[in-house]
């Protein structure tokens, strides 16, 4: 497993001997990192396995199982623990809940400002295009697509603008950029976000 490596050359043998809640207790009254590291050694394989069951996704997982074993070192000792593999679970599963939410979250903002800015460069054209009866295709992936397609600058400007809700001073002093770039990045980002909308 990927994270057995840690702590294996380190660990006095008799730490394998010590249940769960010895080392929990050992770690509390010590903190000595060498008693978490044989719980994280202990329970790798569960982690992993309650991370992809929730997110999907190895890498992800991985980087969920480092982020859950920094963070045991404060639970530990926030927690009256009776059963660690039980807890452990929950933590895991927690963890990786509250992670698919923030993600949700922040999938439903950022759908809501592309159309948000679809609607604003577009509005502009509305004259331009003939009404029809025929239901309007989700302008969403389309935005996402050609923002990435973008100027980095340009995209930057935009996002800080439109996501973060950033006034366009702030975006200038988060950039670096001069008012007059911020100002022509944000306006030549949405002109050439409408002709990819437009053409594409």
């Amino acid at each position: 497993m990927f994270l057995r490596r840690i702590f294996k050359s380190e660990q006095p043998k008799t730490l394998h001997s010590l249940a769960d809640e010895e080392l929990v207790d050992s770690f509390k009254k010590t903190g000595d990192t060498l008693f978490v590291g044989e719980l994280f050694e202990r329970y790798t394989h569960l982690l992993f396995g309650v991370c992809m069951k929730y997110l999907k996704d190895e890498e992800n997982s991985k980087d969920a199982v480092m982020q859950i074993f920094e963070e045991l070192h404060i639970k530990l000792k926030e927690h009256s623990i009776e059963n660690f593999k039980n807890w452990i679970w929950s933590v895991a599963k927690n963890h990786c809940l509250m992670q698919l939410r923030k993600e949700n979250a922040t999938r439903a903002m950022k759908e809501n400002v592309y159309q948000k800015i679809h609607a604003e460069i577009m509005e502009s054209q509305m004259d331009l295009h003939p009404v029809n009866n025929r239901e309007p295709e989700d302008p969403v992936p389309k935005m996402m697509k050609g923002l990435e397609n973008l100027k980095s600058e340009q995209r930057t400007c935009l996002e800080l603008l439109y996501l973060q809700n950033k006034s366009y001073r702030e975006v200038a002093e988060i950039t670096g950029y001069s008012m007059k770039n911020v100002k022509s990045h944000i306006q030549n980002g949405k002109r050439n976000l409408k002709i990819f909308m437009e053409t594409k």
